[in-house]
C-alpha cells in the first residue's frame, strides 16, 4: 500500500511539473525562445621576457642594471604534466625582448610551463647569471588581453641575464 502511495505521489508530481512548464514541449509551446549557447572563446597565451648581458656595453646598453639587451637569443617555452608535454621556440628581438604566443596549451596550468633560455647568442657573454644555472623561469601572470579573435592569458618570466666569463 505505501509503494502504491509512493508511486501516485509521483506520478502527480510530475505532472505538475510537465504542466507549469507549459505541457509536452516546455518553454517553446508557451511562444519562447530558448537563450542562444555562448559564443566559442579562442584562448591563447602569450609569455615574455627579456635577456641580457650583465656588465658588457653592447648597443642599448641599460646603465641602471648594468646590462646590455642579447637580441638573438632563442627561448623555450616548455609545459610538462606526467609524460605529456610541449615545447614552443622563440627568439628574443630588438631589446631582447621576446614574446611567445600559443593556442596551444590549454590543457596545462601556468605552474607546468617555464621558460628556457639555454645559451646567449653572444659568445664573448655565455655564462648563465640570473637566474642561476637552467632550471627554467617561472610564468607570473601579469593580465588578459582582449585580442580580435579571443582572449589571451598574458604573462612574464622577468629578465633572464648572462654574464662575461672573463672580462667583455
Amino acid at each position: 500500500m505505501a509503494l502504491l502511495a509512493r508511486c501516485v505521489l509521483l506520478a502527480l508530481s510530475a505532472a505538475v511539473l510537465l504542466l507549469s512548464l507549459g505541457g509536452p514541449r516546455g518553454a517553446a509551446a508557451m511562444g519562447g525562445q530558448l537563450p542562444p549557447p555562448p559564443p566559442t572563446v579562442n584562448f591563447s597565451i602569450g609569455v615574455q621576457g627579456v635577456v641580457w648581458c650583465k656588465s658588457c656595453r653592447y648597443p642599448g646598453y641599460y646603465p641602471p642594471m648594468d646590462a646590455s639587451p642579447l637580441p638573438g637569443a632563442v627561448v623555450y617555452l616548455r609545459c610538462q604534466q606526467r609524460r605529456r608535454s610541449a615545447t614552443f621556440r622563440g627568439v628574443s628581438g630588438p631589446g631582447g625582448y621576446f614574446l611567445i604566443q600559443t593556442s596551444q596549451v590549454a590543457s596545462f596550468t601556468s605552474q607546468q610551463c617555464r621558460v628556457y633560455v639555454p645559451r646567449s647568442p653572444v659568445a664573448a657573454c655565455g655564462e648563465p647569471y640570473l637566474p642561476r644555472g637552467n632550471r627554467g623561469m617561472r610564468l607570473k601572470f601579469e593580465e588578459f588581453v582582449k585580442r580580435g579573435n579571443g582572449l589571451q592569458g598574458l604573462y612574464s618570466v622577468g629578465n633572464r641575464l648572462f654574464r662575461p666569463k672573463s672580462r667583455c
